[in-house]
Parts: C-alpha cells; structure tokens; sequence
C-alpha cells in the first residue's frame, strides 16, 4: 500500500513533468503575426491586426488555456489523470481540449446547444466530450457539477484574469509592442479587443500602464452586452440587455474578470455590423475570421474616423481571434443568418463605402 508521502512525490513528479511539457510546447510555438494594412480613407493611420487565429488550437483562447492548466497544475489543483471540465462558447473549449489531450487528461466542455457545429465537432476531435444545454446561463452551474464529481475546473470566467502574467512573460500585449517597435508609430493610439472572460482587455491595459504608455484600450462589444452596461455606470450587477449571435464575446453577465476601470471606451456594435466586418475582412486579407474579428473592426473603423476628424495619425491594433471556418455554417450562411432576420449586406456596402478612398 502506497503511503501518503509517495502519493505525494508521484504527484509533484507528475506535475512538474507536466508543466515541463506545458513549457516546452510554450518555446516550440512561433509568435503569431501582426498584419498590416492601411485604408486610402484613413490618411495617415497604421492598422494591425494580431492573427492569433495562427495558434496550433486555432484561436486567441491557445494563450489563455495554456495559462489555465499552468495555474491548475501550480496551485496544486490538477492531479495526473484527473478529469478537466470548462464552460465556455466554444473557443476556449477547443484550446483546451488540445492541451487536454497534450497532458493526457480526459476533458469535458459544457458549451451552449446554439454553439457553431464546428466548435463541437472541433471539440470531439481532439478527444474531448461536449455536454450540451439549452440554457447558456446554465453553464457555470453545470461545470460545477462535474467539478463537484472530482473534475478539475479551470474556469476561464474566474480565473482568466488572475491566470495570465500581465507584465510580460510573452503575453500577449508584451507580444504586439514588441512587433510595433520598427514601425513609423510603435505606441499605438488604440488597441482594440472584445471581452469574453475579459482576460486580454485586463491582460492589455495593466501592461499598457505597467510600460507607462499613452495607448487607450477600446473593448468592442455586441450592442447591450453585459461588459458595456457595467462599464457605463461602473456596475457589476449588470447583466445583457439583448442577445447576440456572435460567440466568444457579449457575455450575459459581468465576469468576475472584467475590470471597467482599466478601459477607456466600449464601442457596441451590431449584430449585422459585426458579421458585415466579418465579411469585409475576408475581402482585405484574404481569408476568414470569426464574428468577435469583425466586431473589432467595427470598432476600429469607427476610432479611425475620430481619429480622421481631429487629423490625428498614429496606428490602431485589434485581433484577429479564431478561424473564419469555425462559421460556415452559421456567419457565413445566408440561409442561417437569414432564418435569423439577418441580412448584412446593407451593413458590408455601408463599411465598403466607409474605407473607399476620399473624394478629391
């Protein structure tokens, strides 16, 4: 019979193997691009955007769930072969079915019914096992469930904020001033995000204050989005005025990550926008990016003209979250955003117009 203190040392062997292999992958991986573009409409301004599509899980989210399992595993809460359980829309889901499967630990993500199929599919793929409900707001509750069967739970919601190194350590604001240093505006006037678990726009606007910079952080949220009705008045009690069907951002509820007071603007984008900038930033790159992509472009577009009207110049970085593929058969589908009273076109001609160049 094993005694408590050689449960103990195969434990911490285990966790420090595991958090060797967590940093090894951490070194393999290549840092994402910074994409550049300027628009003739927009003289002067340098736009970036941050392809963390270009993960190997895919999404923004491979940071953060790298970043998870390390804090699971070094504040002793993730055991070798324990279960692994997190709520989440979709993305965060698939990063951490990759790193699941990486660890060998067996996961579960509880994700909405409504989640993109492909996020599902994607999930079950690498191993993991989806629970599906009907309720969105039920997830949290559920993931407590399976943590209450002995699952570990990573809970990106309340932990993605505390999870991440913000003053450097590759994250993921270090990451873009790093790239910026050469170009003609290096300090950007703006850095674009959406929130989801809030984690990046914390992550990003303590380090812009922890490098002393004069860049402002703007969060692009869907219209009556949980984040923007708390940040109007400061309140942590708000909650969503009004669905969405963009994934990944526009939480019901205000999570325990998002911290109002280290953003300087929240732009609220439409549904219809956000999928006709989904669209258009197909037309300027070349490939396909999810819906939260496009609400940041919005956002973009719309500082730019602030920016244009005070004949301001300097740069605007944003992100590029996920793969547009993930959405086939939903943002990009007529017929699905149709049965939804969808119709982005008038919006994609509208934005067309918007970055066209300036009348002589």
């Amino acid at each position: 019979m094993r005694s408590p203190a050689d449960t103990d040392s195969s434990d911490r062997a285990w966790t420090c193997e595991a958090v060797g292999i967590l940093r090894r992958e951490a070194a393999r991986s290549a840092d994402t691009h910074l994409l550049h573009q300027r628009l003739p409409a927009f003289p002067g301004i340098d736009f970036y955007f941050k392809d963390e599509a270009a993960h190997p899980s895919g999404s923004l989210k491979h940071r953060l769930a790298r970043s998870l399992f390390l804090y699971a595993l070094c504040n002793g809460r993730l055991r070798q072969g324990q279960p692994v359980v997190d709520a989440s829309s979709g993305s965060t889901a698939i990063s951490e079915a990759w790193f699941a499967r990486l660890l060998g630990l067996p996961f579960t993500a509880v994700m909405p019914a409504c989640t993109a199929p492909r996020k599902i599919a994607a999930v079950r793929e690498l191993g993991g096992q989806c629970d599906l409900v009907d309720d969105p707001a039920s997830v949290y509750a559920r993931a407590e469930e399976h943590a209450s069967r002995g699952a570990c739970h990573l809970d990106q919601f309340g932990l993605a904020e505390r999870a991440t190194d913000w003053r450097g350590n590759n994250n993921i604001a270090e990451s873009i001033l790093g790239q910026l240093e050469q170009e003609p505006h290096p300090e950007p006037a703006w850095v674009v995000c959406g929130a989801g678990t809030g984690g990046t726009s914390a992550t990003i606007g303590r380090y812009l204050r922890y490098r002393g910079l004069r860049t402002r952080l703007c969060v692009a949220e869907p219209a009556g989005a949980a984040f923007a009705q708390g940040w109007q008045r400061r309140d942590r009690l708000a909650h969503a005025t009004c669905p969405t069907i963009i994934e990944g951002i526009g939480r019901p509820r205000v999570e325990p990550g998002f911290l109002f007071e280290i953003v300087d603007e929240v732009v609220e984008v439409a549904d219809a926008q956000s999928i006709a900038a989904t669209w258009m930033l197909e037309e300027l790159l070349g490939r396909r990016y999810g819906g939260s992509s496009g609400t940041n472009l919005a956002a973009c577009l719309l500082l730019a003209g602030r920016m244009r009207e005070r004949d301001e110049r300097g740069s605007i970085v944003t992100l590029l979250c996920d793969h547009g593929e993930r959405y086939s058969d939903t943002l990009f589908d007529r017929d699905w955003l149709a049965a939804r009273g969808i119709d982005p076109r008038p919006q994609l001609a509208a934005m067309r117009a918007t970055v066209a160049p300036l009348a002589a």
